[in-house]
């Protein structure tokens, strides 16, 4: 069975791999740490853990059981008080993570619970800031970089950060590694920001796929085409560049893109421009409930057909 590595967070991410789990695929997603915000924020300082938000939506986008308990498993406290506004999944994590001894066997346990088909790993075992150097100062933490990103001109974490073995061993085996969809400076990037990361990914002999994201980020990624996603990928990947991305060549309804400038400021990727990178183009966006989405099928698909040639 063809091995892949993915790396990414956020709702990209989860919509890819719940193409992907269809696939006879042996899928490793790795997810960064880093995110400061929200109910993972809280909790990452309270307890000194890791960011354990962006793994709990994965584990539930790759789950395999009764919708019920995915439903309760993503459920957020609304009341006032010490629970406000944390999912059930932080929590059941963070006290897997006292139980087990470490964020990557609360993952694994979590996916035995979930039925998930793949591993999900953490990048590290550390509790890591991200940190975004201007001219006039450093940006401190996720959120913080996220909303300067246009004033930083280098991105790396607060110290050194070593990655867990077993995603060394997991790029070492790859036949195929992935960038996903997702937020490029806070849930892609930091991923690169990792010496160790780079490095495994220099010596690998798998190829090295993007699958770009539909729409700009207000605030990230303002204007940007799909080869500007490629470049700033290509700049922290420094030796070894994307061999291959998946890009979106769908016309999207004008009242659908309209809504979305003018009410969030998103502009859909253009494919324009692309240069010296193999392009998987095709139609490959949904709608649901008015929110434009990475069809998984068919997103998957060409993963999955790119793989078999």
């Amino acid at each position: 069975m063809k091995k892949i590595v993915v790396f990414g967070g956020g709702t990209g991410l989860s919509c890819v791999l719940s193409g992907l789990k269809l696939f006879p695929l042996d899928v490793t997603t790795v997810i960064a740490v880093s995110d400061n915000g929200s109910s993972t924020g809280v909790l990452k300082e309270e307890l000194n853990i890791p960011a354990v938000g962006d793994i709990g939506k994965v584990l539930l986008s790759m789950a395999n059981v009764d919708s019920d308990f995915v439903d309760l498993l993503g459920y957020r406290f609304s009341k006032e008080g010490s629970l406000h506004n944390h999912p059930v999944r932080n929590i059941m994590l963070a006290a897997l993570i006292d139980t087990k001894g470490s964020l990557t066997e609360a993952t694994k346990y979590m996916a035995k619970i979930l039925n998930v088909k793949g591993t999900v790993l953490p990048l590290t075992e550390e509790k890591v800031e991200l940190v975004g150097e201007g001219d006039d100062g450093s940006f401190f933490g996720e959120e913080c970089v996220s909303a300067n990103i246009k004033d930083i001109k280098r991105l790396y974490y607060d110290h050194d950060v070593h990655i867990c073995p077993e995603v060394k061993d997991r790029i070492a085996e790859a036949d195929l590694i992935i960038f996903s969809p997702g937020s490029l400076y806070t849930s892609v990037l930091p991923h690169l920001l990792a010496k160790e990361v780079v490095d495994a990914l220099r010596v690998t002999k798998a190829p090295i796929m993007y699958i770009s994201n539909l729409v700009t980020q207000p605030g990230e990624t303002d204007g940007y085409n799909v080869e500007d996603h490629i470049d700033v990928l290509n700049h922290y990947l420094g030796d070894r560049k994307i061999d291959v991305v998946i890009a979106n060549n769908g016309v999207v309804d004008e009242r659908i893109r309209r809504k979305y400038l003018d009410m969030e400021g998103k502009e859909i990727v253009s494919l324009e421009g692309v240069n010296d990178t193999k392009v998987i183009a095709d139609d490959i966006f949904s709608i649901e409930d008015e929110k434009i989405r990475h069809d998984a099928l068919k997103t998957a698909y060409l993963v999955f057909s790119y793989m078999m040639k």
